[in-house]
């Protein structure tokens, strides 16, 4: 494996797990309303477990107001379960075609409960960017010991990969911050 390799699936890898935040990041309640906050949800329809999305278009044309509008309204019997079921705190009101989340407003305890499970989620693709980091460098080892890379290349692909690291962990942060602000934003 070349070093242009070794830090190309180093920065693939950090920005999958980048991603992967990111993702989390949406399904994290803030005081306003976001279709992100019901995109995981799977509703037990026509036999087997569906996405949400595969049911139903998700949007938010209120600050505090969440609406789903069934493809097939004979699956919204099936939806307004799922999401009685499931511990998103939510109370969802249908009129038979459409189906309305209206989003309380945050309390300054579970405010802080939010940001806390930010600072896991943020720790947790820390530690999967940092493993990545570790894998880099290991394999970059190798090569050096196959004598495939000489002493300075292998130290160039080190550095070179604890530059990606820093990247990537200051983008989580950067990521990390912005969330928090916007959960304790009143």
């Amino acid at each position: 494996m070349s070093v242009e390799d070794i830090l190309l699936d180093a920065e693939e890898r950090m920005e999958k797990a980048t991603e992967v935040f990111r993702h989390s990041l949406s399904g994290i309640r803030t005081g306003r309303a976001n279709p992100g906050l019901v995109d995981s949800l799977r509703v037990e329809v026509y036999g087997s477990p569906t996405p949400i999305k595969a049911l139903a278009s998700v949007g938010a044309p209120e600050p505090n107001q969440i609406v789903i509008r069934p493809f097939d309204p004979g699956t919204i019997k099936d939806i307004e379960k799922a999401l009685h079921a499931s511990d998103l705190g939510f109370n969802p009101q249908s009129d038979g075609r459409v189906i309305r989340i209206t989003i309380p407003a945050l309390s300054t305890d579970v405010r802080r409960k939010m940001t806390a499970r930010i600072k896991e989620l943020a720790e947790e693709s820390r530690v999967s960017i940092r493993s990545v980091r570790r894998e880099a460098n290991k394999a970059s080892d190798n090569e050096k010991s196959d004598g495939t890379l000489t002493e300075d290349d292998c130290k160039s692909t080190h550095e070179e990969v604890q530059e990606l690291t820093k990247k990537f962990e200051a983008k989580v942060g950067d990521l990390a911050r912005a969330k928090e602000a916007e959960v304790m934003e009143e």
